[in-house]
């Protein structure tokens, strides 16, 4: 039974309610769409040119667009002129190719930025793809947002120093189905940056990358060969794919 009668206001025990700072998308700085754009969002070669540090040379024949998703292959050669970094030869085996982002990523204070994408890798012995970020001026900053060296893993890597580096490698599912990558890059206290690494949706590590706040960073896709992910590679051609890939600015 339900009376009219008025009662007297006792207090509501409240549970506290923390005071956390809610990071909502700012921009969408490249978009599912932008392989069918290229020449608005991506370059062709490393931003520093055709060769880096293993057995492939890169070259803008190898570089593929179509129905949205960018396609790498990398052809076996012969006669090609050794690759030089950091005062290390490497024997030219292969062309392949390597695109980067015709603009650059600096965490500020209080940002972050997600990248995401989905890849067909191969994880064949010599074979190394990769989705990496890289300081524009100087080194480190490092982020290997995935990576795929021959062994059947994907590794995920976050560079201080060339001897402090956080590495984590996982399993990857079958290398001719599509998966998922993506990673968060967020401010962590005003000087380094946490990483959370995501495959399939799933988290699967936490890197922190220590004074990366304001620092520019290239974003790379390229299909390596040989170097770290073992010699000799294959003496066919393998292909590396990517499709909806996105980069979202929290800043």
């Amino acid at each position: 039974m339900r009376s009219n009668a008025l009662l007297p206001l006792w207090p509501l025990a409240v549970a506290a309610v923390p005071n956390i700072k809610r990071q909502t998308v700012t921009e969408t700085l490249i978009p599912t769409t932008s392989f069918t754009d290229f020449d608005t969002y991506w370059t062709q070669l490393y931003p520093w040119g055709t060769d880096h540090n293993g057995g492939a040379r890169m070259s803008e024949s190898q570089v593929a667009v179509a129905d949205g998703i960018l396609t790498i292959t990398a052809t076996p050669v012969e006669g090609e002129p050794p690759a030089t970094n950091g005062g290390v030869e490497y024997p030219v085996n292969y062309l392949s190719g390597a695109i980067h982002a015709s603009q650059t990523f600096a965490v500020a204070a209080g940002g972050g930025y997600d990248f995401s994408a989905e890849f067909l890798a191969t994880t064949t012995y010599g074979t190394w793809p990769a989705f990496w970020l890289t300081a524009v001026s100087g080194w480190p900053p490092e982020i290997d947002m995935a990576e795929w060296k021959g062994s059947g893993d994907v590794s995920f890597n976050t560079f201080n120093t060339s001897s402090s580096v956080a590495t984590h490698d996982v399993p990857y599912p079958d290398a001719d189905e599509w998966h998922s990558i993506k990673v968060q890059l967020r401010d962590e206290n005003g000087s380094s940056v946490r990483v959370k690494y995501f495959l399939d949706d799933v988290e699967q590590t936490t890197h922190y990358g220590n004074n990366y706040i304001g620092t520019a960073l290239y974003l790379i896709i390229n299909l390596q060969m040989e170097g770290s992910s073992g010699s000799p590679g294959p003496d066919y051609d393998v292909t590396y794919s990517v499709r909806n890939l996105e980069v979202l600015s929290y800043q």
